[in-house]
């Protein structure tokens, strides 16, 4: 099944929502509620039904003007509401927006210096632990990382990254990128054993964790998570902080949960990194796909620069880019049907759209989420989103049709009503 049955799919329900009684189907039922659509049977899709999902999707709206009530995404009856509803429509709309950011998306000052002290305390025990432990091990300074330090985070002050750049010898390693292997990943690169020759094994000191010639971040990880995991007495650390902290088990990648106080947790994620010399940075991150025949890769991390390059827009006009982001990223934290979009994934489609749409000043933010909302859409249609930074990177490379259906389709349902996606938000516990 291609990425493209979704939006068949999607676009069939629409068209086929009856508009009058005469409308419905002999069985009495729309078309959406047979079995059909959970997916049992699956659907060839040919060029004419390609066409016809694009021009569905062309057909929505971005500006917030065109939502009203009852009204399709596709289609519907606002020609004949009032421009009196259709401004009290869009007010409506960009309060809510308001509304949501400031109850539920910002974070309290105090919360979010609490959240970084328990992270400080968490590295000063790291770096203090493996300076004595492991001497020898070539390592730069480590640091903290994340949103919660580039005010991004956004609901609870939640998690932090704990940035450890190992040092490699210049002329022992280099770099591939993914697209020049033969796994061609691009944003997932290779670190290659050089001079074996001059340079035998144990030479370098990560040559403890090259597997088939390549350094591997996965054993780069097993190193640290003996050290962190199991070498580390948390217990008796936590009773003199007063926190509880435990390594967080199964995990991605190595992460540690610190409970500060009674009602608040943060998650800390142990993160090896490698800055190349022409600044590309590659984290050990494995790929959430076919893990094991992508366990040599390193991640490339844009996220440093996709945030300096975000501020600097909204610098440059006073815009709302990062409140957006901010609002979508508490709308996919707060439901569940959204969880797979992650930050980078808002991030970068904002910055795709900030190329082509040139207000985004405060006013416009209604219009700008939407925006936001109709172009996830598009691109989950053709399965790919690329990033602003190196576009033959594809952000959704990591996601499996059935995570691109749901996504999919919560947010083309978000674009006919999209106060529904607060409403339901702010009524949660």
């Amino acid at each position: 099944m291609t990425y493209f049955v979704l939006f068949v799919q999607m676009y069939d329900r629409t068209i086929s929502a009856p508009t009058s009684p005469t409308k419905m189907q002999h069985t009495g039922k729309r078309s959406w509620e047979e079995p059909a659509w959970m997916g049992s049977s699956p659907r060839v899709l040919n060029h004419d039904m390609k066409s016809t999902v694009s021009r569905s999707l062309q057909s929505l709206p971005t500006s917030s003007h065109s939502f009203e009530p009852g009204r399709s995404a596709v289609g519907g009856c606002g020609a004949t509401q009032s421009s009196l509803m259709r401004a009290r429509m869009r007010l409506s709309l960009q309060e809510r927006l308001w509304e949501f950011y400031q109850t539920r998306v910002n974070i309290p000052a105090e919360e979010q210096a609490m959240a970084r002290r328990a992270a400080l305390d968490i590295c000063a025990e790291l770096r203090v632990f493996l300076h004595a432990k492991l001497p020898d091990m070539p390592l730069r300074e480590m640091y903290l990382s994340g949103s919660l330090y580039d005010d991004l985070q956004v609901v609870t002050a939640d998690h932090a990254q704990l940035m450890v750049p190992l040092i490699l010898e210049k002329n022992l390693w280099s770099s591939i990128p993914g697209e020049d292997t033969i796994m061609n990943v691009p944003g997932f690169w290779l670190v290659r054993r050089e001079n074996l020759e001059y340079f035998p094994r144990s030479s370098s000191y990560w040559d403890r964790c090259m597997v088939g010639g390549y350094l591997s971040p996965k054993s780069v990880l097993e190193v640290f998570e003996k050290l962190v995991a199991g070498s580390i007495n948390w217990p008796a650390i936590g009773s003199v902080l007063d926190y509880i902290i435990r390594p967080v088990v199964p995990s991605e990648t190595l992460t540690l949960e610190v409970q500060y106080e009674m009602d608040r947790k943060l998650y800390v994620d142990f993160l090896p990194l490698l800055v190349m010399e022409d600044g590309t940075s590659l984290i050990a991150k494995p790929h959430r796909l076919s893990a094991e025949r992508n366990e040599n890769l390193w991640r490339q991390s844009f996220r440093v620069a996709e945030t300096a390059r975000l501020r600097a827009l909204d610098q440059e006009d006073g815009g709302c880019r990062c409140t957006c982001l901010k609002v979508a990223k508490a709308v996919c934290k707060l439901s569940p049907a959204l969880h797979r979009l992650n930050s980078s994934q808002l991030t970068n489609t904002i910055l795709l759209l900030s190329e082509t749409e040139g207000d985004w000043t405060q006013e416009a933010l209604a219009d700008r989420f939407l925006q936001l909302l109709r172009a996830l859409v598009g691109h989950l249609e053709a399965g790919r989103l690329p990033c602003a930074l190196g576009p033959k990177v594809n952000l959704f490379c990591e996601l499996t049709e059935q995570e691109v259906d749901e996504l999919g389709y919560t947010l083309y349902c978000a674009l006919s009503d999209p106060e529904g996606l607060l409403r339901t938000e702010v009524e949660q516990p």
